[in-house]
């Protein structure tokens, strides 16, 4: 073989031609043994067979089943619309709220809306002063399950013109009676004991759990659970929802007393209490999901329907879910968890996690500590939210709400942006909070300070020491638009009427010592002027650098404002004398070291040395 022949290039011309040759013979030998069995095939004239002809059918698609819908009590009434006062809890069942309803829509309709009462009437009806019955209109507007009733959408001064309805007010008075769960015990309660002072002969009775006992657990495993708080609520319906619905009900002309019938428009009012569907997820109108009227026309009035049979079915369907939650306790003792648990439980979340959130229930910040934390609307799924067992922390939720609560939290400057419903603040020890509400109320804190823009009066009630309000302190560059789209107004501005109600909460399950469930809580008194100071909330993110917001939209009472523009001429005139004065450079740094002390202390002293933290790490 020649040199040229063993050239790589050739050798793999030749690989080449032997396996084109190669393929081809093979598409030969292919197309001789097909045109032999297409021949034999017609010689024998074999018929082929019908799966050869046409496609074998396949079996009908099985529509997907939806998932199963169930029932869910409203959190909102249960956690935000308790008014402790005894006038308002009735223990007879529908007795004496049934008259109280036949009363009530005696009065003549307001503005042509029929069966709509202001305070004025209820003050009448229930014997209560016209102050706390409209704390019932106040409350009753902060839990509606419809934004477009009249009075959820009224100016802060307009809701008494607009009134409630009568069929929501007896619903609302019938769940006074309702009481929280308790929370669970704690493991190291001899400990705590020790730690936590008592100043008042009640405190053993009344607190429930104290900041420091939160910070001995360590843990949210004290409190109740959403999934347990769920359960409880679903079990009180269940014992009441056959003297709730007799409430909404009508007797049949001609017939006996017990035979009673539910129309449409009033089954609907059971949305105050219970709603049908994932949470998170947009509700339909409880009707369309009964199957007595589902399929009404909306053009014709349904028919009326047996209370008993609304009765009946309401307690199937909560017997369905109790069994649910019972299944998803099960399993998540199991160590099983599904995507569609419809909650962050309040057990299941670290106390050093600081983002326990989830998209179709409350979002948690919790066990947050000697930090600054920052939560902006983009970064919330839903408009609730927790802010539990947070201690010597800035907490910024800079979004437009619906519901907050603080619960358990000491030591801490908690910035709330604008909530549209109602706040709650509870077990609180040392904590500033700065708010621009609609609606707030205050229960078993101490040493507090509420920096607060709310058009409604606040409501003090519990075992409270020592308590300060304040006109609204500070702002951010969103803080309007958010106020604007959840209906806050900024006049009037009533942070310093607060509402002082009874030391005992009837609605706790705690038991309480005779004779003292008269007495009225602690109220709160109003920060001296001269100490009131605007809070800077850093601007961290561009984002917000597009808000129309420049400064405080609650406009500051005569004697803050006065105290404040005193203190701007102070700093001036400080900073002026500073400068001009003659000192030497060695004097000059002895000065500054001995403000730079005097600041450090005032720092500590104050409890402003929080907000430091958000330089930490930078």
């Amino acid at each position: 073989m020649s040199k040229a022949s063993n050239h790589p290039s050739l050798i793999n011309n030749h690989k080449k031609s032997l396996h084109f040759d190669l393929l081809r013979t093979c598409h030969i030998s292919q197309t001789l043994f097909t045109n032999s069995l297409t021949l034999i095939t017609t010689s024998i004239s074999i018929p082929p067979s019908s799966s050869t002809m046409t496609d074998a059918p396949e079996p009908p698609s099985t529509p997907s089943q939806p998932p199963p819908v169930y029932i869910h009590p409203r959190r909102e009434p249960f956690e935000h619309g308790l008014i402790p006062l005894q006038k308002l809890i009735f223990t007879d069942g529908a007795q004496t709220l049934t008259s109280i309803r036949d009363k009530l829509l005696q009065f003549p309709p307001i503005e042509n809306r029929q069966h709509r009462v202001n305070s004025v009437a209820i003050s009448e009806s229930l014997q209560i002063s016209h102050e706390h019955a409209r704390l019932v209109v106040d409350a009753i507007a902060s839990v509606l399950y419809s934004d477009l009733d009249p009075i959820v959408t009224a100016k802060a001064d307009e809701v008494d013109a607009v009134g409630v309805n009568v069929y929501d007010l007896v619903i609302f008075l019938y769940i006074q009676s309702y009481k929280r769960l308790l929370p669970r015990g704690h493991k190291d309660s001899a400990a705590v004991a020790d730690v936590w002072p008592s100043t008042s002969a009640f405190d053993g009775f009344l607190s429930a759990l104290t900041p420091l006992q939160l910070v001995r657990s360590n843990s949210r495993r004290s409190m109740p659970s959403q999934a347990d708080e769920e359960a409880h609520q679903l079990s009180y319906l269940q014992k009441h929802i056959g003297n709730i619905v007799s409430l909404l009900a009508d007797p049949v002309e001609g017939e006996g007393e017990d035979s009673l019938v539910l129309t449409m428009e009033k089954f609907e009012h059971l949305g105050f209490l219970i709603y049908f569907g994932e949470k998170g997820m947009e509700k339909t109108p409880l009707s369309q999901n009964a199957p007595f009227f589902a399929n009404s026309d909306p053009d014709m009035p349904a028919v009326p329907v047996p209370a008993s049979q609304v009765h009946d079915w309401i307690l199937q369907n909560i017997s369905d879910a109790l069994d649910r939650i019972s299944e998803r306790a099960a399993a998540k003792e199991n160590g099983q968890t599904s995507p569609s648990d419809q909650d962050v439980l309040m057990t299941d979340v670290s106390p050093n996690s600081k983002t326990p959130t989830s998209g179709k229930g409350p979002s948690f910040i919790e066990g947050v500590s000697k930090q600054s934390y920052v939560k902006q609307a983009s970064e919330l799924t839903g408009s609730f939210v927790k802010v539990v067992n947070c201690h010597e922390s800035v907490i910024y939720v800079l979004a437009p709400l619906k519901y907050a609560t603080i619960y358990g939290c000491s030591d801490a400057t908690i910035v709330l942006g604008a909530v549209g419903k109602a706040v709650r603040i509870e077990h609180c020890e040392r904590v500033h909070v700065i708010a621009a509400a609609k609606r707030i109320c205050i229960a078993n804190c101490r040493e507090c300070i509420f920096f607060l823009g709310v058009n409604q009066q606040p409501l003090i009630v519990g075992d409270n020491h020592k308590l300060q309000v304040a006109p609204y302190n500070t702002f951010y560059p969103l803080l309007e638009e958010h106020m604007k789209q959840v209906g806050i107004e900024a006049t009037p501005n009533r942070w310093g009427e607060a509402v002082a109600l009874g030391l005992i909460d009837p609605h706790d399950s705690h038991s309480h010592p005779a004779g003292i469930s008269d007495c009225q809580a602690e109220s709160a008194t109003h920060l001296d002027p001269d100490q009131f100071t605007n809070f800077l909330i850093p601007n961290w993110l561009e984002g917000q650098a597009s808000g129309t917001t420049k400064d405080n939209p609650f406009p500051l009472p005569d004697a803050y404002l006065s105290s404040q523009r005193r203190n701007e001429n102070n700093l001036v005139e400080v900073k002026q004398i500073l400068k001009e004065a003659p000192l030497e450079d060695s004097r000059k740094k002895e000065l500054s070291t001995a403000l730079h002390v005097y600041f450090k202390d005032w720092l500590y002293a104050s409890g402003n040395i929080r907000q430091l933290y958000c330089l930490q790490g930078e």
